[in-house]
């Protein structure tokens, strides 16, 4: 059986889409597992409302074409994500509409409007231990990861690991920001969810990526294909190589490495070489190699120093800012204040966990790379 599986989806018409997921899965058993009356949960990434065409969520052509082939061997299909904000039915049905799921539900399938939540443990958890989750969840016999392959101006990448933090209940996620706000420990929290949730199959939605400025003002980008694995973290290595990120500079993939969830060689059946794009604008990443120059806690200490200097930051564009401070409302560190209607990043409290770049319903918040760091790679 194969680690990974790419296949060309065109676009997002129903019957191209339901072709290529067929296709897809066939390799991995199909969806021969699935019993009649169980209860599947499609999560999916919805991380705002935000209309299909801006590649910003799983496209519901897909969730439809997947809900078709779930209801056919007998089961029922609930999809459900929390993205930022309220977590009520007000907020997501909002978000259900303009991402245009009335399409899945057309087909069958339930739209989560249980808004309970429930405190999660896991012992084993190499950061995360305790936690918030979203209680939909407890009602699948199974969950099914489907995600949209984006740019993330954080973690570099967001794919089938980063879907996962919208099992955390919207209005707590700045919350756990604070709580990790070294990077590397947030994606160690990513990768703790993902072990604790054991989704049983992950896809990806790449028919139309997001390059630039993502994981929600970037750019689409077709690429024309899904993926399907049954581990995120391979699925996350072969997109990553995708877009031509180094797998390091994609923290959750470095986090996964940590523990050995990446096989050192994978089987991939498609080609990646078919599906690369010959340009693919990528956000400035995070690099960990500073952690290594001198040993023990020394090294640790400098790391951190230099990462802190060099590192990507979230900056304001003023052109495109409308002062409507969601930005500094949604910062979990309050490391933003409106002066003159504009919002001013305060750097010492900055914990560049890009909350605000994420949220900016304009696109006026953008990832860049501070001037020291422009100087020494020489750019303009």
């Amino acid at each position: 059986m194969p680690d990974v599986v790419l296949e060309a989806c065109p676009d997002y018409e129903l019957g191209h889409c339901r072709t290529a997921l067929e296709a897809a899965l066939e390799p991995l058993g199909g969806l021969d597992w699935v019993q009649p009356g169980m209860r599947i949960g499609i999560k999916a990434n919805l991380v705002s409302a935000m209309a299909p065409e801006a590649a910003a969520t799983t496209h519901p052509a897909l969730l439809t074409a997947l809900t078709v082939l779930l209801k056919e061997r007998g089961a029922s299909v609930v999809i459900g994500d929390s993205p930022g904000g309220l977590y009520n039915a007000a907020h997501l049905d909002r978000v259900y509409r303009i991402c245009g799921l009335e399409q899945a539900e057309a087909a069958g399938a339930e739209l989560n409007r249980d808004f309970g939540q429930k405190a999660g443990t896991f012992p084993e958890g190499k950061v995360l231990h305790s936690f918030q989750y979203t209680a939909w969840l407890d009602g699948c016999d199974a969950i099914l990861n489907f995600c949209k392959l984006k740019t993330h101006g954080m973690m570099g990448m967001s794919a089938a690991v980063k879907n996962f933090f919208g099992t955390i209940p919207g209005t707590m996620k700045p919350e756990y920001h604070f709580r990790f706000p070294d990077a590397m420990d947030f994606a160690r929290m990513l990768v703790d969810l993902q072990l604790y949730w054991k989704p049983r199959l992950h896809l990806v939605d790449a028919v139309v990526a997001m390059e630039g400025n993502g994981p929600t003002a970037g750019t689409p980008h077709p690429l024309g294909l899904i993926l399907a694995s049954e581990s995120p973290f391979a699925l996350d290595e072969v997109c990553a190589g995708l877009l031509g990120l180094e797998p390091d500079r994609v923290l959750t993939q470095a986090a996964a490495r940590e523990r050995d969830l990446i096989p050192e060689r994978l089987e991939i059946q498609g080609s990646p070489d078919r599906f690369r794009p010959a340009s693919f604008q990528l956000p400035p990443t995070r690099s960990t190699l500073f952690r290594s120059l001198l040993p023990g806690k020394a090294g640790e200490a400098l790391g951190r120093t230099i990462q802190k200097l060099l590192a990507p930051r979230p900056q304001v564009a003023p052109q495109e800012c409308v002062g409507c401070q969601k930005c500094a409302n949604i910062c979990p560190a309050k490391a933003i204040e409106m002066v003159q209607g504009k919002p001013k990043i305060h750097r010492d409290k900055c914990i560049t966990c890009f909350c605000c770049q994420e949220f900016c319903p304009k696109g006026a918040m953008e990832v860049q790379r501070p001037p020291i760091a422009r100087l020494l790679n020489k750019e303009t």
